[in-house]
């Protein structure tokens, strides 16, 4: 029995020193993810809302409310705050991990919130903040997702109505609401100059009918009826061409890029592209393809095809400083590895990857796109140049490491990200097959696919089994259509069965 109970005890033992790490791991996690910074940015947005909602216009001066009335204000203020944190930490838990991003959005809604009491000391022009909310729904439609922007800009709606104070009524909340929904819902992606236009046309219509039938409602006089609703739809209208001009700007504070800024960067005159054009074609080549298969992978579950595609095109930057240590630019000629040992090739090899990242900075490429310049290889393995120093291994050093000849990371964190990693290494892998036959194909991208899951390459994005079988049948279908099969040309002494194999490789 006291055999049993000690056996017992050291099991509680490490269980509890296992849960004792990991909550000081969280712990640490939380002082150093950006969590506290974030904190202090709610606590300060929560002082400046009520400072701003507090005052109210009087005899030509701006004068505070009663006592009474501000603790109530700040009663109401702290609830939304509290329940906006809420929904961020369930949804967008990256704000809270990020201060920067926690600044943006505190910083967007208090510029709003100032405009919104602005506007509040001229009654007869109310309708006006209906602008407001129309801008952060938009914002944040572009920065985040539909739903992210629908429930933020519920929020804030509450808000801008207690800064209108008592001169806002349900008739303006649902004005607003009418005019977020409206955008949120037809605002998925930004791929013309017009599309802003569009959506704050289509948010105006709903805006002005939910006006006009409030007004009715209310039984105003028709005049102001159809003045308050004229009013609300064209403060929409004008959102969305201030916000069109402010573009740049938004994407800067939030650190994104619209479909429209991917498209810029994915014009082949882009200096960087060009650059890697002229001084490494095969590369240029080889990310022409990845983007090409990698654009139709991501349609295929869902995912951001642009994204993919442009993020492909700059994934192999960093190989324009040694551009002939990579085969697809030695055009058939002696390897420059022949004269390294493995290891100081595995330095070349993985060097490319921080070039890559430093040319990006350089050349000012968005943070979306510098993802797929590191990560596009993860933690891999160098698998050819490991089992050389393998069988050079000298018997007194002993075998090498492993972990010296892998990539140093990160792993790729999103879907875009890991598919590129997929298609770079499937395009690889059917290049260097003798015969491309669409059975031989669909067999290496599933080992590959296969290889890098048990690797733990997708450990740290959300990509299910069921996402990465449509993958690897997009892959396969791409790749087998690009290697089709050609018959030869006639009018030549050399007999068809030669030639074949010529056409195949210079195609």
């Amino acid at each position: 029995m006291a055999l049993v109970k000690k056996k017992i005890s050291l099991r509680r033992k490490q269980v509890r020193e296992t849960i004792s790490a990991e909550r000081f791991e969280r712990i640490s996690h939380l002082v150093t993810g950006g969590t506290i910074v974030s904190g202090l940015i709610l606590l300060i947005f929560i002082a400046m809302s009520i400072t701003v909602l507090a005052t109210e216009a009087g005899y030509e001066v701006v004068q505070w409310k009663s006592s009474a009335e501000i603790f109530s204000i700040a009663t109401i203020v702290i609830l939304v705050c509290l329940a906006a944190a809420v929904y961020i930490y369930h949804y967008q838990r990256r704000i809270i991990t990020n201060y920067a991003r926690s600044m943006a959005l505190a910083g967007l809604y208090i510029v709003l919130l100032v405009i919104t009491k602005l506007g509040s000391f001229f009654p007869e022009y109310i309708y006006l903040a209906t602008g407001s909310a129309v801008t952060s729904a938009i914002i944040l439609t572009i920065s985040y997702n539909q739903r992210f922007a629908l429930g933020m800009s519920l929020f804030y709606s509450i808000l801008a109505c207690f800064a209108i104070g008592r001169l806002a009524n349900i008739e303006l909340f649902l004005t607003m609401m009418a005019g977020v929904t409206a955008c949120t819902y037809s605002l998925k992606d930004i791929r013309t100059r017009m599309k802003l236009l569009e959506v704050s046309t289509i948010a105006a219509t709903a805006v002005f009918s939910t006006a006009v039938a409030m007004g009715f409602i209310q039984n105003l006089p028709i005049g102001t009826v159809f003045f308050n609703a004229g009013s609300a739809a064209a403060v929409t209208i004008a959102v969305g061409v201030v916000i069109q001009a402010f573009l740049p700007l938004i994407e800067r504070a939030f650190r994104i890029a619209t479909s429209m800024t991917l498209l810029d960067y994915s014009d082949a005159n882009q200096p960087l592209l060009r650059k890697l054009a002229m001084e490494a074609p095969g590369t240029f080549s080889h990310s022409l393809l990845i983007g090409s298969i990698a654009e139709s992978a991501a349609e295929a579950i869902g995912a951001n095809g642009l994204l993919c595609r442009v993020g492909a095109y700059y994934h192999d930057v960093g190989k324009i400083n040694k551009p002939s240590y990579f085969i697809e630019n030695q055009m058939g000629g002696t390897s420059r590895h022949d004269q390294l040992s493995p290891a100081m090739s595995q330095l070349v090899i993985v060097g490319h990857v921080k070039d890559g990242i430093e040319m990006a900075k350089e050349y000012g490429l968005p943070v979306v796109l510098r993802q797929f310049i590191e990560n596009h290889h993860g933690t891999t393995l160098i698998e050819y140049f490991y089992n050389e120093a393998r069988r050079k291994q000298d018997e007194k050093q002993g075998p090498p490491l492993e972990t010296e000849f892998r990539y140093p990371g990160p792993k790729p964190r999103t879907k875009e990200a890991a598919i590129v990693m997929l298609a770079d290494a499937v395009e690889g892998a059917v290049r260097a097959l003798a015969e491309k036959a669409p059975p031989k194909i669909e067999t290496v991208v599933h080992n590959l696919s296969l290889k890098r899951l048990q690797d733990g390459q997708f450990d740290e994005c959300d990509l299910s089994l069921r996402e990465l079988s449509r993958i690897e049948a997009s892959l396969s279908k791409s790749m087998a259509a690009h290697y089709h099969g050609r018959i030869a040309y006639p009018g030549t002494e050399e007999p068809a069965e030669q030639k074949q194999p010529e056409l195949e490789k210079t195609s």
